[in-house]
């Protein structure tokens, strides 16, 4: 559904409940790319990744087509980003009971700072009911950049919400595919390599391969479902390769 004529802002629901909002845009140069943000609509929904600032009236107006916007319980961002948290407090202005959901690190660097609400900080491996939903924190310091690095994971679907990780160029026309992404995310990573490539990297893409996800939730592209175990796995060995 597109909710945006305009800019092609766009809603599909990618698994049980969860609803993936894609705003096309270009790069630098012309190059196509887009913008994601998750929506998991339960008793206290929540939001992953906000879009920047600027793009907040077309994912809010997108929100508001599937629930109204004043429900929302969580903002949850992977780490500090424009394309994170950008527009954060726009956020927490239009849901009154809405709060920030990141990291302890991440809260204890910026968000206790940024934010107009105190955060819901977690631990890793804290887990998080949202009603038939329950959402699980793992930390991925560094992985695939920032210290405050962190990512969720869906129980009751098996989505993964992978933020940065499997970026694919292009304006991610098909909301959910079967296709191959990690050739297409490995070959943008290259030119401008955005992974921090830490020590523990490989390690840390192995143990989220053991989480056995169905449905991958990527920031930039197509959302992605098959065998995630076997692509994360694939990737750890990819980014392990370049090094």
């Amino acid at each position: 559904m597109i909710t945006n004529p305009q800019t092609g802002t766009n809603v599909h629901e990618i698994a049980d409940g969860i609803y993936r909002i894609s705003t096309p845009v270009e790069l630098p140069g012309g190059q196509p790319f887009s913008f994601n943000q998750y929506l998991l609509v339960d008793d206290e929904p929540l939001l992953f990744h906000t879009g920047p600032r600027a793009m907040f009236p077309l994912v809010r107006e997108a929100v508001a087509s599937v629930m109204a916007v004043e429900r929302l319980r969580y903002v949850g961002l992977s780490h500090v980003e424009a394309d994170e948290c950008g527009s954060l407090n726009e956020w927490l202005a239009v849901a009154p009971t809405a709060v920030p959901l990141c990291s302890q690190i991440a809260a204890m660097v910026s968000i206790n700072d940024l934010a107009d609400r105190p955060p819901r900080a977690l631990a890793d491996g804290e887990q998080l009911a949202l009603g038939r939903h329950t959402v699980q924190w793992f930390d991925t310091p560094h992985v695939p950049h920032g210290w405050d690095c962190g990512l969720l994971m869906d129980s009751a679907t098996g989505t993964f919400f992978c933020g940065d990780l499997f970026t694919q160029p292009g304006h991610g026309e098909q909301a959910l595919t079967e296709a191959d992404i990690l050739g297409p995310s490995e070959a943008f990573r290259q030119p401008m390599d955005y992974f921090a490539h830490a020590p523990q990297t490989a390690t840390i893409l192995t143990r989220l391969a053991q989480l056995k996800p169905r449905t991958l939730a990527c920031m930039h592209g197509s959302a992605w479902r098959g065998d995630g175990s076997v692509l994360l796995r694939h990737l750890a060995e990819a980014v392990s390769a370049a090094r």
